[in-house]
């Protein structure tokens, strides 16, 4: 799991790529973790085009829908336009699984209403509250 946090005016998109960095996801077996996921979903506040081929370059897919602001600045450019990016909508469905986890970690009142000042204390109540939502998961999973 990786946390990045930042001020609240800051946008997401410049911080998508340095949090992509920091994962890395152990193997069953022996090898190195894998530092690159299969597929991001992402809403469109990271469509532009400069997330879309740096997620090219990794070699990763990226379903994005795209902002009006940057359909009609195609279209208006006629043939130069280029053709629309992929996007794949049995895959952007999946993306609720996010949202909702989201709304999960919201309902603990310390990640609702920040109590803790220190960035550390805030980023450590993330990961603990997302550890306990895991296991009541795997929980629930067993039972």
């Amino acid at each position: 799991m990786s946390v990045i946090l930042t001020p609240g005016q800051a946008g997401d998109n410049p911080h998508l790529l340095p949090l992509l960095d920091q994962v890395a996801v152990g193997r069953a077996g022996p090898g190195r973790p894998r530092t690159h996921p299969h597929r991001v979903l992402a809403d469109k506040a990271y469509s532009h085009p400069s997330t879309r081929a740096a997620m090219r370059a990794r070699g990763i897919a990226f379903t994005s829908p795209q902002r009006s602001d940057q359909i009609s600045r195609r279209k208006a450019k006629g043939s130069r336009g280029g053709r629309p990016p992929a996007f794949d909508p049995q895959h952007y469905a999946g993306r609720n699984v996010v949202e909702r986890c989201f709304n999960r970690l919201k309902q603990f009142r310390a990640l609702a209403t920040r109590y803790a000042k220190r960035v550390a204390y805030y980023r450590s109540e993330i990961i603990i509250a997302a550890i306990v939502l895991w296991l009541r998961a795997d929980l629930q999973d067993t039972a």
